[in-house]
């Protein structure tokens, strides 16, 4: 399999938006896992390349899509794809896809169903363009046209989903309820209502993801254990095949997080 990854020159303008452009080739369909990170994952396909994506009840989706915050790492058959991926802080999703990231959580949703014509339009043009440059351009003109401020996440919620992110995964909800001046039931209530997952969920998918990327650069699980906030080496290991599916050995050499700090280097 080879991978031909692009990214933009500069970031997008939009906050809590990241993108890059793919394009794989095989010489035989591959079947990998497309292995969970915090962010809702936006993928507008273009040209005759195509890969699917099974959900958890075993359907198959293709084509552009949208994949909310997931616990578990769905089943892709790719042969050959040219996409550009975008991936959405979840308190950017109301103001960006008009819907709540709850709405998307563990779904798969085609982005026919959430845009419509326009959304066939939109990859019609991603093919007609000659370079990735033009295609970022004309991606995050359409995502900021799209976007609307007054459908935007509660400022506690993205406040407490920030700190999340920040302190990889290592916050206390209670102590994020008291800085925000909410009670521990009410944050856990919101946050869970406009993100999707609750604050302890999305603590153990920011830390999970930030331990798999030190495991990828080839840091000892012991040690990765005891700087993310694990009770110990067991703890990782089960959080791993939580998330995965598999073990962390066989997660570690997954193709799409092998090149993960390629397609997304500040992440």
């Amino acid at each position: 399999m080879t991978w031909e990854i692009a990214r933009p020159s500069q970031p997008p303008a939009l906050r809590g938006v990241d993108m890059a452009g793919f394009r794989i080739d095989s010489a035989v369909p591959e079947h990998l896992r497309a292995v969970p990170h915090p962010a809702v994952t936006l993928v507008v396909e273009f040209g005759d390349r195509r890969f699917d994506v099974r959900d958890a009840t075993g359907r198959n989706h293709s084509g552009s899509l949208v994949l909310g915050l997931a616990g578990t790492a769905p089943a892709v058959r790719v042969e050959a794809i040219e996409c550009v991926q975008v991936r959405l802080s979840p308190v950017a999703v109301p103001a960006i896809l008009g819907v709540p990231s709850a709405e998307l959580s563990g779904n798969i949703v085609a982005l026919d169903d959430l845009w419509g014509r326009d959304a066939t339009r939109l990859g019609e043009r991603l093919y007609e363009m000659r370079g990735w440059h033009e295609r970022f351009a004309l991606i995050e003109a359409t995502l900021a046209a799209r976007c609307r401020d007054d459908r935007r996440a509660d400022r506690e919620v993205v406040w407490a989903w920030r700190q999340i992110v920040v302190g990889r995964g290592r916050h206390r909800v209670e102590h994020l309820a008291a800085a925000v001046g909410w009670s521990r039931q009410r944050l856990w209530s919101r946050f869970s209502a406009q993100i999707g997952v609750t604050p302890k969920r999305a603590a153990m998918l920011v830390r999970f993801d930030h331990a798999m990327h030190r495991l990828i650069r080839g840091q000892l699980p012991a040690q990765v254990a005891a700087d993310s906030g694990y009770a110990d080496q067991s703890h990782l290991h089960r959080d791993v095949r939580s998330f995965t599916g598999a073990t962390l050995k066989s997660a570690v050499g997954e193709p799409w997080l092998a090149v993960d700090d390629r397609a997304w280097p500040a992440g």
